[in-house]
């Protein structure tokens, strides 16, 4: 049974999910304790726990401290034989936080798997926003090989959450990855949405008149997308897509009480403008997240990315416990080499 220790590093939910991912994979049993020892709140909150049971209900795996709150748990994975999974989620806990558990799982079943959230955010706090997770992660991911389907039937946000989406994984070999050179730059996606109710103060559009502000004198490429949707909660995102020819950089923001929806905007256009110059392949929050994907892989890859975070150095601890093979990082190239 592998031990890891949930304080380690970044001390958050990251732990949980690469770790129970890798190990309902290779077949081997983990214990995690110390879970999210670097939180506020430490311990599962309602994603975690929801993530959890999911993918011991995917792998038919036996599971202890699956309850709110618990700082230790023990996971014994099974086959991974699910077709069909259903997850309620009652708060606003992240959808995209619980694809990350479930999606390389899913990688490796024989079949296709179809997952219907009912409940849950689609767009909160310290998560990918849906458009992000969609229109960035998945687009780079599916450079590796797997075909992966998400259709957003309602958006939720925090408090209430309230969102319905379907998911369709299916089965996949993951081909190596070289993105060390971005190709020419083709232009910039800007998908600013907001709450029905929010229709009137023009929040989308707000948000949007902000992105401009900072980008209009670089006189680029640039699509925008306005969206409006029946939610249960008020709330607002926007995504900023930036475009190469090889690869695709990201940054998303979210409106929040008592914040211009002009200044979401301008913060998001701020970030890509940063992540623009490091010139890397793969932005900062895609660097952690498509390491456990590297590392499963059948072969060498390297990428070159914008910043090497905490995320990022506790996913490389955590996946060296379960896979063979070692990361190699020189300056913000991030090589995996298998054994």
């Amino acid at each position: 049974m592998i031990e890891v220790d949930g304080s380690f590093l970044e001390g958050g939910g990251q732990i949980l999910r690469t770790a129970t991912a890798l190990a309902a994979i290779k077949k081997i049993p983990c214990r995690i304790f110390n879970i999210r020892k670097g939180r506020p709140n430490p311990g599962l909150q309602t994603q975690h726990l929801m993530g959890l049971k999911a993918l011991a209900e995917l792998c038919q795996a036996k599971l202890q401290g699956d309850f709110l709150g618990s700082q230790e748990i023990k996971f014994w994975p099974g086959e991974i034989k699910k077709e069909k999974l259903k997850i309620k989620i009652e708060t606003a806990g992240a959808i995209t936080l619980v694809l990350q558990t479930l999606i390389p799982v899913c990688l490796f079943a024989k079949n296709p798997v179809e997952i219907e959230f009912e409940g849950g955010a689609t767009d909160t706090f310290f998560a990918p926003t849906v458009d992000y997770f969609r229109y960035v992660f998945l687009s780079v991911l599916e450079k590796m090989g797997p075909k992966i389907e998400i259709d957003v039937l309602k958006r939720g946000y925090y408090p209430e959450g309230g969102s319905q989406v379907k998911v369709k994984i299916y089965p996949s070999k993951l081909k190596p990855i070289n993105l060390t050179e971005r190709g020419g730059f083709k232009k910039i996606l800007i998908i600013s949405g907001a709450s029905e109710s929010l229709k009137n103060k023009k929040v989308a559009e707000r948000q949007l008149m902000g992105t401009r502000e900072v980008l209009k004198k670089l006189n680029l490429p640039i699509e925008e997308r306005i969206e409006y949707y029946q939610t249960q909660s008020p709330g607002s995102q926007i995504c900023l897509i930036a475009e190469f020819e090889k690869t695709k950089i990201g940054v998303d923001n979210l409106g929040r009480l008592g914040k211009r929806a002009e200044d979401v905007g301008k913060e998001a256009a701020l970030e890509l403008l940063k992540e623009e110059k490091s010139k890397a392949c793969l932005d900062k929050h895609l660097a952690d997240q498509i390491l456990p994907y590297l590392a499963l892989a059948e072969g060498k890859s390297a990428v070159i990315v914008s910043e090497i975070t905490n995320h990022a150095k506790t996913n490389i601890w955590i996946i060296q416990k379960f896979v063979e093979g070692e990361f190699k990082i020189e300056g913000n190239l991030i090589q995996w080499v298998p054994k």
